[in-house]
């Protein structure tokens, strides 16, 4: 009740302002451009919040305990599973700096994009839309199996080939993600 006080003017705003633009864009290409913005602002993100050097340290040295260990189990060393498992500790530190780095963008930009999410689906114009993939497209990207979870709206066509508003946004702004992070350097993965 108090949520939809507050998000009622401004996503009535946001229909009025963005209503005439999406029926001239069309729907498909809004929300391209919507995951297009979304993916540069969560990128830039990345870029200013998170030491991108430390974080590839840590992976490294990560990777470097986790082959330590799984080579100690394996020649069934006391001795050296003893002393892993003391260094165990420290790296449960180091986890948990990786983790911190790298909740730091995703807790600026939660509240803002979930109400960008919260208003695109309460779009008429956009919650609606339907894209139809080629079959090759649909089976790569396991469609299929991603409907056994999850069942589209009733106004997708059973056993079309298409995905909803949502899959389209996801597709464009996971490809959009990726071509950002590579232009700005980022190091490391992530959305």
């Amino acid at each position: 009740m108090v949520f939809e006080s507050i998000t009622s003017p401004i996503f009535g705003a946001l229909d009025g302002l963005l209503n005439p633009i999406i029926q001239a864009l069309g729907p498909m290409l809004f929300i391209m451009i919507v995951a297009i913005i979304l993916a540069f602002v969560i990128t830039i993100a990345n870029k200013l919040l998170v030491d991108q050097d430390r974080l590839q340290y840590l992976q490294k040295e990560m990777k470097v305990f986790q082959q330590e260990m799984n080579e100690a189990r394996k020649a069934n060393d006391p001795k050296a599973l003893e002393k892993m498992q003391k260094k165990q500790m420290e790296f449960m530190d180091i986890q948990k700096e990786m983790m911190t780095n790298s909740f730091k963008p995703m807790i600026v930009t939660f509240v803002p994009i979930l109400l960008v999410f919260y208003w695109l689906s309460a779009n008429s114009l956009l919650n609606h839309l339907i894209v139809k993939l080629p079959a090759f497209a649909y089976y790569i990207l396991l469609v299929p199996l991603f409907h056994m979870f999850y069942h589209p709206s009733p106004w997708v066509p059973a056993g079309s080939m298409s995905i909803e508003w949502l899959g389209w946004y996801i597709l464009c702004s996971f490809a959009f993600s990726i071509i950002f992070r590579k232009l700005m350097g980022l190091k490391t993965g992530g959305m």
